[in-house]
C-alpha cells in the first residue's frame, strides 16, 4: 500500500516540476482545453458561414481550402492534431472540442457569408478547376489558353468521395487516344468530346449523358472513364439510390456522378434528376435538434448507363444526351488492367487536349448566337461554340437525339399514342373537346396499362405533360380556352400542323379518286395516275415496264419542300382466268416437241406451307408467286401502288373475266362419330 502511494506522489511531483518549467504555477487553475482549442483556431483559420448556413474554416497560411467545422474529417480533427503538437502531445477531450466547435460556429456566423466550390468554378473570365491534391494546386483556363497555379483564387471544398486528377500535360492528340477507349462512332465521339468540355463550365446546366446498348458494349467502363475525366472518385460508379436524402448526400459531394446499370427510373428519381441538372436544394433537420435545418444546395454533372431505362418521363428525356454504344467483337475485346493502363497514360495529355478545346471555345462563345434554342438552350449554345471552332456538327447531333429521345417517350406512352392517332384521323382542323370527351373519343386497349388515365383530371393532367412531346412531332396543344357557362370546362385544342399533315398523308387516301380497273387494259384507266402505257394483249417485257415515277412531295403554300414520302412504285399481278366450261383443252405436252409455243407455261414454285399454317394465305402466296411466269393466255390483271410503309390497291371492275380468285374451301367439320374413342 506504501510503494503504491509513494508512486503517486512521484507522478504529481514529475508533473509540477514539468508545469513550473514551462512557466505556469502548478497551484493555479489555469485555461481549459476548450478554451485553448478556440484560441487556436482563431488565430490560424479564417472563418466564415455559407450561404447554405454551413461554418467553414480557411487556413491563413495554407491552401485556399475550406474545412468544414461540422464532422469528425474536418476542422474538428486539425485542431486535435495541432493541440497535441502545440502540448507536448496531450490530447484534447470529446467534450472540449464540443464546446470549442461550438464557440467557433458563433464566429462563423458574424462574417460575410462565402461559398466554397466543389472541384470547378468561375473567376471573371476565367474557369478555375481544382486538382485535388493537398498543396491546393489548380488549372485556370481563359481565352487566351491555360495554366498551372500553385494556389486557387478561388476557396474550394472536398469531400470523401474525391481523387485527385493529375496535372494536364500536352503530349500530342488526348482527344485520339480517348477516341481508342471509346466504344462509340465518329459522330458520337465529337458529341460526347464536346460534353465533355461543358462539363468544365459550372455555370450551365448539363444534360444527362446516357450511355446505351446491349450487353458487351462496354457502357459501364466507358462511362467510369468519362466521369473520371471530370472528377475522379473512389466510386466512379454508382447503384440508383434508395430514397431522396441518400441521393442529396451523393450529389452533395461529388461534381460529376455516374448512375450504373439503370433498368428503371421511378418518378421520384426521375425528377431529382431533373432537379440537380438545373439546380436542387433538400432541406433536412439537422442532428440532436428539434427545429434546426440543413440545407443541401448543388448542381452537378451527372451521367447514367443502361440497357433500356423503361419509359421515361418527358421532362427527364428532353434533358438526355444519348450516346449508342456498338457491340464489341470478341477479337477487339481487350483486358480491363491494358484499358486502365491506356486509360492512366492517356488522362493528362486527354486533359490537356480537353483544356485547349475548352479556351478555344470560351474565346468564340461571347459572338455565338442561336436562332432557335432547344430546352437545353446554354449547352447548346457551347455546342455551337465547339461546331464553329472544330467544324464538328455536334448541335446537329444533339437535336437529333433529343427528338429520339422524345420519340421514345411517345412509345413507351400508349395514352399518347392513341392521342396521335385521333389527331391524325381529325384532318386539318384538328380537334377541341374537353377532357372527358378525349378520355372517350381515343381508341381504349382491351387491357387498359398502368398509366392509362383513370377519369377526366388525370387525362388532362397527362396530356399537359405530354405537350412538349407532342409538339416536337407536329401535334400543337392549346388548353387556354373555356366552354360555354356554366360548367366553363376546360377545351383542348389538338391541331397537327401542316408539316406533319403532309407527311403522315397516304398517296391512296379515300379522298382521291381511284380509276377502275379491268382487264382488258391491265390498269389503263383513261390517262389516270395507274393508267398502264401497254396493248391490251401480250405479255410484258422489260422494255414495255413503265418508267418509275417521280418521289411524292409535298409543298407548303409559303414555299419550300415540306417532305418527301417516297417514290410510290406500280406493281402488276398477272392470273390466269378460269376457262369457261366446254372450251377445249390445251394439247398434252410431247417429251419430243422442241417448240417453245408447244410447251406449256413453267408453273410458279409455290413456297412449301408449315405445318398448320392457313391455306387460303398458302394460296394467296402462290397466285403472287405465279403472276411473275409468262403467260400466253388473255391476262387478268391487278394494279397496287406501295410506298414506303404504305400500300394502296386500286378497285377492280365488275367484270365477269376479272373475279377474284375462288376461295378456299372451309375445313371440314369432323363428326362426333369420326374422333377416336367416342363411344356409339
Amino acid at each position: 500500500m506504501s510503494t503504491e502511494h509513494d508512486h503517486s506522489t512521484d507522478t504529481s511531483d514529475l508533473a509540477r516540476r514539468l508545469l513550473q518549467g514551462q512557466g505556469v504555477d502548478p497551484d493555479k487553475k489555469g485555461p481549459s482545453q476548450a478554451s485553448l482549442l478556440a484560441a487556436l483556431a482563431r488565430d490560424r483559420y479564417e472563418l466564415f458561414m455559407s450561404d447554405d448556413g454551413r461554418p467553414y474554416g480557411i487556413p491563413v497560411t495554407g491552401p485556399n481550402i475550406a474545412l468544414p467545422l461540422r464532422g469528425k474529417a474536418g476542422l474538428r480533427s486539425q485542431l486535435a492534431r495541432i493541440f497535441a503538437d502545440t502540448h507536448h502531445g496531450t490530447v484534447p477531450s470529446q467534450s472540449a472540442l464540443a464546446d470549442a466547435m461550438t464557440v467557433l460556429e458563433g464566429v462563423a456566423s458574424m462574417a460575410n457569408p462565402r461559398t466554397p466550390q466543389l472541384r470547378v468554378a468561375r473567376h471573371d473570365d476565367r474557369i478555375i478547376v481544382d486538382l485535388g491534391t493537398t498543396d491546393g494546386r489548380c488549372v485556370a483556363i481563359g481565352p487566351d489558353g491555360w495554366q498551372r497555379l500553385g494556389a486557387s483564387p478561388v476557396v474550394f471544398r472536398r469531400s470523401g468521395a474525391m481523387k485527385p486528377l493529375p496535372e494536364p500535360v500536352r503530349d500530342g492528340d488526348g482527344l485520339a487516344r480517348l477516341r481508342s477507349l471509346l466504344n462509340t462512332n465518329d459522330e458520337g465521339f465529337q458529341l460526347l468530346a464536346a460534353w465533355l468540355v461543358a462539363a468544365f463550365i459550372p455555370d450551365l446546366p448539363h444534360p444527362i449523358l446516357a450511355f446505351r446498348g446491349e450487353q458487351g458494349t462496354g457502357k459501364s467502363k466507358g462511362a467510369a472513364m468519362v466521369i473520371g475525366i471530370v472528377d475522379p472518385s473512389g466510386a466512379p460508379k454508382r447503384t440508383a439510390p434508395r430514397d431522396l436524402k441518400s441521393w442529396a448526400v451523393q450529389a452533395f459531394n461529388s461534381w460529376a456522378i455516374c448512375l450504373d446499370n439503370v433498368s428503371i427510373v421511378p418518378d421520384w428519381l426521375s425528377d431529382a434528376l431533373c432537379r440537380a441538372v438545373t439546380g436542387d436544394g433538400i432541406v433536412d433537420r439537422a442532428l440532436y435538434t428539434d427545429d434546426d435545418v440543413v440545407v443541401l444546395e448543388f448542381r452537378r454533372v451527372l451521367a447514367m448507363t443502361t440497357i433500356d431505362a423503361g419509359a421515361l418521363a418527358g421532362d427527364l428525356a428532353e434533358r438526355l444526351l444519348t450516346i449508342e454504344l456498338q457491340l464489341i467483337p470478341d477479337h477487339k475485346r481487350r483486358e480491363e488492367a491494358e484499358l486502365d493502363r491506356a486509360y492512366t497514360d492517356a488522362h493528362p495529355a486527354i486533359l490537356a487536349s480537353l483544356f485547349d478545346l475548352l479556351a478555344r471555345v470560351l474565346k468564340a462563345l461571347p459572338d455565338v448566337t442561336l436562332t432557335e434554342r432547344p430546352r437545353m438552350a446554354d449547352f447548346a449554345r457551347v455546342l455551337a461554340a465547339v461546331d464553329r471552332v472544330t467544324g464538328w456538327h455536334t448541335l446537329d447531333s444533339y437535336r437529333a437525339t433529343a427528338a429520339d429521345a422524345v420519340a421514345d417517350v411517345l412509345d413507351g406512352e400508349p395514352f399518347a399514342q392513341a392521342v396521335v392517332e385521333l389527331v391524325d384521323k381529325a384532318g386539318p382542323d384538328g380537334l377541341t373537346l374537353t377532357a372527358s370527351q378525349l378520355l372517350a373519343a381515343v381508341e381504349i386497349p382491351d387491357k387498359l396499362p398502368k398509366k392509362w388515365p383513370k377519369d377526366s383530371t388525370r387525362a388532362g393532367g397527362q396530356l399537359k405533360r405530354l405537350a412538349p412531346a407532342l409538339r416536337t412531332i407536329g401535334i400543337e396543344v392549346d388548353d387556354s380556352q373555356r366552354g360555354p357557362k356554366p360548367k366553363k370546362q376546360r377545351l383542348y385544342s389538338l391541331t397537327a400542323s401542316a408539316e406533319r399533315r403532309c407527311e403522315t398523308a397516304s398517296p391512296a387516301s379515300p379522298q382521291a379518286p381511284k380509276p377502275s380497273v379491268t382487264c382488258g387494259n391491265r390498269g389503263d384507266a383513261s390517262d389516270g395516275p395507274s393508267a398502264s402505257p401497254h396493248p391490251a394483249e401480250g405479255t410484258l417485257t422489260p422494255a414495255q415496264r413503265p418508267p418509275t415515277p417521280p418521289p411524292l412531295t409535298c409543298t407548303n403554300a409559303r414555299g419550300g419542300t415540306l417532305g418527301t414520302l417516297g417514290t410510290l412504285f406500280r406493281t402488276f399481278s398477272l392470273v390466269t382466268p378460269p376457262q369457261p366450261r366446254g372450251a377445249p383443252s390445251a394439247a398434252p405436252h410431247s417429251p419430243t416437241s422442241s417448240s417453245p409455243s408447244a410447251r406449256p407455261p413453267t408453273p410458279a414454285a409455290t413456297p412449301p406451307s408449315r405445318p398448320g399454317a392457313d391455306p387460303c394465305a398458302s394460296a394467296s402466296t402462290a397466285a403472287k408467286t405465279s403472276a411473275l411466269a409468262p403467260l400466253n393466255s388473255s391476262p387478268r390483271c391487278s394494279t397496287s401502288s406501295t410506298s414506303a410503309g404504305l400500300t394502296a390497291t386500286g378497285p377492280r371492275a365488275a367484270s365477269p373475266a376479272c373475279t377474284s380468285p375462288p376461295r378456299c374451301p372451309p375445313p371440314t367439320r369432323r363428326r362426333r362419330s369420326d374422333h377416336p374413342g367416342t363411344r356409339h
